[in-house]
């Protein structure tokens, strides 16, 4: 089944045994009635399983090529599944240019449970190895890197991770399955903010895991369980019915960034501009290697490079929307060093080039015209 087939029937049964069903009911319950105790039909609890969640991630594992899905309440909550999975003293080692919200999870949350977490740039992989230890056991990568849009050679951190038997964990979220699917490239898990692109209409908040390896994915079955971070049948509906479009509105996505990024490097006030389809953007090669398009998130800074003169055009901005998030149907402005990456400390985020004059743009699928003038109005 080709990816436009498996975004509609991947994963999925045609038709709801119940009464023919074309799309997943949602199973709006808590518990399932038993003939005998442990005598169910699969069900019995809606925090081990509902049969809405359960269409989602067998949805989400087509995608990814994966024979495993686990879908939860956020992206955050995935990610927090993940880190369960290790025990005081283990360390990581994470790209250093990574989304706020994983960077505070990392740092705030499970540091003080002995975790320790190594931040490298991972243009190159010899950084990845100089701090690879006995005590290392995962590898976690974001590409393209959330906002600076460095892309990482998922193929050759694959062969590093093998190579000393740690665990590769790709967040897919930005480049999303329908433009690289991190298994077949050596991953042994995708994690996805489903949040963003997967259910594309700002409606819901929900995270995702994808894996192959059934011992893997039974230990964060247990976790999924325990833990209980799940996500409910109305939302895993959303993303259901989100996913069906996701080729065509990725294409559109893409489309338009491509007209954004171009627009920006012509425009006289502004200085850099962030897109991994330039041929000058660092490792574009391996971006064009390993992604099908180049997607719909843009970064740039002004030439004014100050804070207020960044806060200026996003404030004038009137299609793009001023909100964190991205991956809607609607265009987004963000200003990661006020919003999203605030829980970043300053001199780190300058360190990656999150200065704060710099502006993230999440390009929706509106009339690329209409974009453009936005653009231009709100620059000057």
């Amino acid at each position: 089944m080709k990816f436009n087939t498996k975004t509609i029937h991947g994963g999925q049964h045609n038709t709801d045994p119940a009464y023919g069903s074309v799309m997943p009911p949602i199973y709006q319950t808590s518990t399932y009635a038993q003939s005998t105790p442990g005598g169910h039909k699969g069900f019995e609890y809606s925090r081990s399983g509902n049969p809405t969640r359960k269409a989602l991630e067998d949805a989400l594992a087509s995608l990814e090529n994966g024979k495993f899905g686990l879908a939860f309440g956020s992206g955050l909550a995935a990610i927090d599944a993940v880190l369960k999975l290790f025990k005081p003293g283990d360390e990581i080692i994470s790209t250093n240019d990574l989304y706020g919200g994983s960077y505070r999870l990392f740092t705030k949350i499970f540091e003080d449970f002995g975790l320790k977490f190594h931040f490298v740039s991972m243009q190159d992989t010899s950084a990845i190895e100089a701090v690879i230890s006995e005590k290392t056991k995962m590898i976690w990568v974001e590409t393209p890197t959330n906002p600076m849009m460095n892309i990482i050679n998922i193929e050759a951190v694959a062969q590093v991770a093998k190579k000393h038997k740690i665990l590769l964990a790709v967040d897919n979220t930005f480049a999303t399955p329908y433009l690289q699917q991190p298994l077949d490239l050596g991953a042994d898990l995708v994690m996805h903010s489903v949040t963003k692109y997967l259910g594309g209409h700002s409606d819901l908040v929900m995270g995702g895991l994808v894996v192959n390896d059934k011992e893997l994915a039974d230990k964060l079955y247990f976790i999924q369980n325990a833990s209980g971070a799940v996500c409910g049948p109305q939302d895993s509906f959303l993303a259901l019915r989100g996913i069906k479009t996701l080729h065509v509105r990725m294409q559109r996505h893409c489309e338009n960034g491509k007209a954004v990024a171009h627009y920006l490097k012509e425009h006289p006030k502004v200085d850099q501009v962030y897109w991994p389809g330039f041929e000058n953007h660092p490792n574009h090669e391996i971006a064009k290697k390993q992604m099908k398009d180049f997607g719909g998130m843009v970064s740039f800074t002004t030439k004014k490079d100050s804070l207020d003169g960044a806060v200026e055009v996003v404030e004038k901005l009137k299609v793009f929307t001023l909100a964190e998030s991205l991956g809607g149907v609607e265009s987004l402005a963000g200003h990661p060093a006020s919003m999203t990456h605030a829980s970043i400390p300053k001199e780190e985020r300058q360190k990656t080039g999150i200065k704060d004059s710099l502006i993230r743009l999440s390009v929706g699928i509106e009339d690329i015209d209409d974009l453009l003038e936005d653009l231009k109005q709100a620059l000057g």
